[in-house]
């Protein structure tokens, strides 16, 4: 989070160890587990034409005309143009999907009225990556990426990709290792059950999930994971701060306002904070802190919640499922142990998972117990869609597999228009 801007002058960080005490104590909030916030992106295609991007007033004109949303999520425009609903935190995945599917299908409506498609895939499969967000953080992110070596890599992640992300509780603080330990190792199977994004830029990409396959390409300081597969949790709190000093600082809020400044050298927080390097002419404030924790992407991001962040978009008949089944493996302490146990040998196979799918028998076989453990628990609710994905990983394939063959079949285009009207 980005802290309020108030007449009163910033605390200034003087040090890096003044800066990790900070991350220490704030990252992670003690408690049960059981509320959980979805954030789910869209790509947005103008119907009559799906190789153009909308602009940022036509989609800002069309959110004007929603209002507030029943199910209470807030509406948001990605640098791409994709559309995103953060829903509020709520009791469980069932009360969670049921807000977001509701809120879905109202900004699904308002788009169509204006003749454009919400498309749920992790990767944009036609146009080529632009901004059409004028947000002087994105501008100075495309910066930052350029002077880093990973202009393309940071372009195609901000304005061709889509997610759903999965937020819970961090729980009860004496469990705050192992859970940290089984978010990162659901990493990889749980990509390879969602992923889906074949293509990119009009073109087969050779991976089941391009969105995370661009992930990889960042530099690792920024967007690898806090914790390798079998790394064990020297501290929740201190690994996320060394992780975010090491990390280099991505852009400066200017003195008084809230323009985003890109920084183009190599400057690691921790720099900034003990004063070897001066950055907009000033040690760093406690809002500098908070507002670089914002800039650093992990796979499982610590908020004082947990951000689950390695998930492509998937279709609505499914995405409740996958939710589901994440949440449960989380949130149940006997699915847990199951999982825990499932996931072993794939825990840090990331590249594996997006590149093969469950096309690679290691994943398939977590994938297939992980899945199982959460059907068996499944409320009425979501029976349909945790069918439709038993079924799916039973026979070794994800979303991008069906995607790709709509594709051969019908043509990009076609493909496209039928999973913008949930025809697939």
């Amino acid at each position: 989070m980005t802290l309020p801007v108030t007449a009163e002058a910033p605390a200034t960080v003087d040090s890096a160890r003044r800066a990790a005490a900070h991350i220490e104590a704030s990252c992670l909030r003690d408690g049960p587990v059981g509320r959980v916030g979805l954030e789910i992106e869209a790509h947005c295609f103008d119907v009559a034409d799906p190789g153009r991007r909308p602009g940022w007033a036509e989609l800002t004109d069309v959110i004007a005309t929603v209002g507030e949303l029943p199910g209470g999520s807030a509406i948001s425009v990605e640098p791409g143009g994709a559309v995103e609903l953060s829903g509020p935190p709520l009791d469980g995945p069932v009360a969670a999907a049921t807000a977001m599917l509701t809120d879905q299908a109202v900004l699904r409506a308002a788009f169509a009225r204006a003749g454009y498609a919400l498309v749920m895939l992790g990767a944009d499969p036609v146009r080529q990556p632009q901004r059409v967000n004028p947000g002087s953080r994105y501008r100075a992110m495309e910066t930052f990426f350029a002077a880093s070596g990973t202009a393309a890599a940071g372009s195609a992640m901000m304005t061709s990709t889509a997610s759903i992300q999965v937020n819970v509780e961090a729980g009860p603080r004496t469990g705050w290792a192992e859970r940290i330990r089984l978010a990162h190792a659901l990493g990889p199977v749980m990509v390879a059950i969602a992923a889906n994004s074949p293509l990119l830029g009009g073109r087969f990409s050779g991976w089941r999930s391009s969105r995370q396959r661009i992930w990889g390409q960042l530099d690792s300081a920024r967007c690898g994971p806090i914790l390798g597969g079998r790394d064990g949790v020297r501290t929740p709190g201190g690994d996320w701060a060394r992780y975010a000093l090491r990390a280099p600082v991505m852009l400066v809020n200017g003195a008084g306002d809230r323009t985003a400044e890109p920084v183009t050298d190599w400057v690691p927080f921790a720099d900034w904070a003990d004063g070897r390097t001066a950055l907009g002419g000033r040690r760093p404030t406690v809002a500098d802190l908070e507002y670089h924790l914002t800039t650093l992407f992990p796979p499982v991001r610590p908020r004082g919640w947990l951000e689950i962040r390695y998930l492509d978009c998937v279709p609505d008949a499914l995405w409740p499922a996958v939710v589901f089944t994440l949440v449960t493996l989380l949130d149940d302490p006997s699915a847990a142990d199951i999982a825990a146990e499932a996931t072993e040998p794939v825990s840090s196979a990331w590249s594996r998972a997006a590149r093969d799918g469950l096309a690679d028998r290691r994943l398939f076989t977590a994938a297939n117990r992980c899945v199982r453990t959460a059907a068996e628990r499944t409320p009425a609710p979501l029976l349909e869609s945790m069918e439709r994905l038993v079924r799916s990983v039973e026979r070794g394939r994800c979303p991008a597999d069906d995607f790709a063959d709509l594709v051969v079949r019908r043509g990009i285009g076609d493909a496209v228009d039928r999973h913008g009207r949930g025809d697939w």
